[in-house]
């Protein structure tokens, strides 16, 4: 047995573990394996981290996204209100400006046809006046006739006028 290759391999191989021991070899393998796991760790939580902040910058960009869209809408919505409304105003306010000019016009075609009735009047009774005057003129003469024409004219003026 001490002949054996395997058991000289094996008798090597607890002196050269006793010596690891000695020297503290296993302490340093397993303060280095100890070491990197909580190296593995730190960096496994750091990207959990990092994974639920993006999550969250991701909710909110979301969140921001769909209020931006609302509100868009709502602009749009109310621009389209804004429209109709003015568009109604711009239709009473021309229908009021076209019965107002309307209003106008009708009141200076009556004045018109008031001052042109007038007009008529007042050619009519000149005419009267000068057809009196002629008549009365050529039927009586003398004093007489220069009274009667006087009053006659002035009678015809004010009656006519």
């Amino acid at each position: 047995m001490f002949f054996d290759p395997e058991t000289w391999v094996a008798v090597a191989f607890v002196i050269l573990m006793v010596v690891f021991g000695y020297l503290g070899v296993f302490k340093k393998a397993t303060d280095a394996l100890d070491k990197r796991a909580e190296r593995i760790k730190a960096e496994l939580d750091d990207a959990t981290r990092l994974k639920q902040e993006a999550a969250k910058v991701l909710a909110d960009y979301k969140a921001r996204s769909a209020s931006a869209e609302r509100e868009a809408a709502d602009i749009v919505a109310n621009a389209k209100t804004e429209a109709e409304r003015i568009a109604t105003e711009a239709k009473a306010k021309m229908e009021d400006f076209v019965a107002r000019r309307t209003k106008t016009a009708e009141s200076k075609i009556a004045l018109a046809e008031a001052q042109a009735v007038a007009d008529v009047r007042a050619a009519a009774a000149e005419a009267a006046v000068q057809a009196a005057s002629t008549i009365l003129s050529q039927s009586v003469k003398g004093q007489v006739a220069d009274d009667l024409l006087a009053k006659g004219i002035t009678e015809v003026r004010q009656k006519l006028n």
